[in-house]
């Protein structure tokens, strides 16, 4: 979906497991399971029935192959019938997710559920095939995201040199997330978003963060100026996450809070060196397409892969800072890749309950390779 308008498709209701990190408390939860859990939320939340479902789109990165997306649908108790995609565009993948389903509504269908699901924890080993019959196995970490070597850094090496490239401080990274984690510590997501699983109601990562502390930690790449750390790095974690997005002919069946129009969706391919800054294209492009300032902006949810990839697009997109992630961002709850676009999707609508009418809302991410999506929505 590339700058395409999205007309009458609605998201009703959003539910998110809590995000815990890899090997915590998700630790012996499978991805399906995960992702179960929401799908099943949502429609108890809107009282529609499994059969009334039209297709379930799943953003997923880790998974390592199959559909994880249909074991996810049957593990909730759709119908067979009801069909399932899992796509992999890395970090986007939940958000792209909610995209496509707007798309689904728009060329006909009247329920899709969209969404990510990803767990760090149950991922499967890595290794490449032996070639020869003398050759052991190869492990590997993760697949190239560009075909040259030179332009696919490792990703936190990547938002090191997006820090020195945009003149974003180390302090300043501090500060963020700082911030990011006393957001989320205020104003605790509750039970009308997080669906309770395997005994985890709540994040499990935010705590009280320290300038004293974040001084102390060693850079993890770059230098003592720009260089990016473990306080402003998002920890590996394990979620999952789902919207339901329906037609105005749905919409008109259904009673409960109050529904999300999607206006408009973008993606858009950037640098692969340097992925963190593809979302401000994305953004850029989708405001000035629908005519919409970004100082017009009521709710702005920005990915926290990284403090210095957060600030940088929160920057260059021009949303204001009472409207940037009210309530913490990933380096606060942790980044369970395929799923994090999900998420901001999820918290978008519940912050946007907040708003009045008309009121608009935007979610953003990047991605590995050099990919970028944004969402506008209005309430």
């Amino acid at each position: 979906m590339r700058g395409a308008g999205v007309s009458a498709a609605y998201i009703v209701a959003a539910r998110r497991t809590a995000v815990a990190p890899r090997n915590g408390a998700f630790k012996a939860v499978e991805s399906d399971e995960l992702g179960a859990a929401p799908i099943r939320a949502v429609l108890s939340d809107t009282g529609l029935a499994p059969e009334s479902i039209d297709d379930v789109i799943l953003g997923n990165a880790l998974y390592g192959g199959g559909n994880p997306a249909r074991l996810a649908a049957l593990r909730a108790g759709l119908p067979d019938r009801v069909p399932a995609l899992t796509i992999d565009s890395q970090c986007c993948g939940g958000l792209d997710a909610v995209m496509m389903a707007a798309d689904r509504v728009a060329s006909g269908a009247d329920a899709v559920i969209a969404g990510g699901i990803e767990s760090y924890s149950r991922s499967p080993l890595r290794a490449r095939r032996p070639r020869h019959a003398d050759e052991a196995p190869q492990p590997y970490d993760r697949p190239p995201f560009a075909p040259w070597p030179e332009r696919d850094p490792d990703m936190i090496a990547a938002a090191a040199t997006l820090a020195q490239a945009f003149a974003i401080a180390r302090d300043r990274q501090e500060t963020f997330a700082i911030a990011s984690h006393r957001k989320t510590l205020d104003r605790p997501a509750g039970a009308g978003e997080i669906v309770a699983l395997a005994g985890l109601s709540r994040d499990a990562f935010p705590r009280a963060l320290t300038a004293a502390l974040c001084s102390r930690l060693p850079p993890l790449a770059g230098d003592a100026m720009f260089g990016v750390t473990r306080a402003t790095v998002a920890v590996e974690a394990d979620a999952a996450a789902a919207v339901l997005v329906v037609s105005e002919t749905m919409l008109r069946r259904l009673d409960g809070p109050h529904p999300l129009r999607i206006v408009a969706g973008t993606r858009c391919g950037g640098d692969p060196a340097m992925p963190g800054a593809a979302p401000i294209a994305a953004a850029k492009a989708l405001l000035a397409r629908q005519q919409v300032s970004p100082d017009t902006i009521a709710v702005a949810e920005i990915m926290e892969a990284f403090a210095a990839q957060a600030l940088a697009c929160a920057d260059g997109i021009g949303v204001a800072e009472s409207a940037l992630n009210r309530g913490g961002g990933g380096l606060a709850r942790g980044h369970p890749i395929g799923a994090s676009g999900a998420i901001l999707a999820v918290r978008l609508w519940h912050e946007m309950q907040r708003e009045a009418p008309g009121a608009l809302g935007l979610a953003a991410i990047a991605a590995a390779g050099g990919l970028g999506s944004a969402l506008l929505v209005t309430r």
